[in-house]
């Protein structure tokens, strides 16, 4: 129970400095807070928890190593993941400033905050846009790899381990709700609403900038 013990303070304190490092999730996360309000954040922050299920999975039944050691699934991944950035980039880049200055609720649910044409998702879209930004996240794929066989032991059980997947997938989603309370306040979201398209753009240029880092580099 000990080894075990020190197992999960050792994955606790790893995943917290992943999850808390600026990155897609972090990314994403703000650009719904501000331009769609809170709840399209959470779902999309919910949805980016659940993603993390999917490398957990794969990492328990050893497929994560062998996409780690097949570097032509590696790349088809890499290419996926970049694709999926670059669409949410564009998006983002293309971002205009509000028509009106005047937001009638500015913790409405459902509140246009870039452009009156400019509606919320539906929830389940909101969700899918988190768990696809998690799921085909490539160096997420790594990392999950890299901590399921070097700091998780070879004989701890595989109840024990998805355990520990579990708790990171709820620990990333209440973290990323957290930021989505705090970033989609009135008064912090009423401070840069007038200029939010400029953080549009400026989460699709750091999406982009991940879209290219992904296809360049070697992991």
């Amino acid at each position: 129970m000990e080894q075990y013990l020190q197992e999960f303070l050792v994955i606790a304190l790893v995943h917290f400095l992943a999850v808390a490092s600026p990155g897609p999730d972090f990314a994403i996360t703000l650009k719904q807070s501000i331009q769609y309000g809170r709840r399209t954040a959470l779902y999309t922050s919910a949805g980016i928890g659940t993603g993390i299920l999917v490398h957990v999975i794969y990492s328990l039944v050893g497929i994560g190593i062998i996409i780690a050691k097949t570097p032509s699934l590696l790349s088809a991944l890499k290419y996926i993941a970049a694709a999926y950035f670059l669409y949410i980039a564009w998006h983002g880049l293309r971002a205009k400033p509000p028509q009106t200055s005047q937001i009638n609720d500015q913790d409405s649910e459902s509140a246009v905050v870039s452009d009156s044409s400019l509606q919320a998702p539906s929830n389940f879209k909101a969700f899918t846009t988190g768990f696809l930004i998690n799921a085909l996240n490539v160096k997420a794929t790594l990392f999950f790899v890299s901590l399921f066989s070097m700091v998780i032991a070879v004989d701890t059980p595989t109840q024990v381990k998805a355990f520990y997947g579990i708790y990171m997938a709820i620990a990333t989603g209440l973290w990323f709700s957290f930021l989505s309370m705090v970033l989609s306040h009135p008064r912090i979201r009423n401070r840069i609403i007038s200029k939010g398209y400029w953080l549009d753009r400026i989460m699709g240029l750091v999406l982009l900038i991940l879209a290219v880092e992904l296809v360049v580099s070697d992991l």
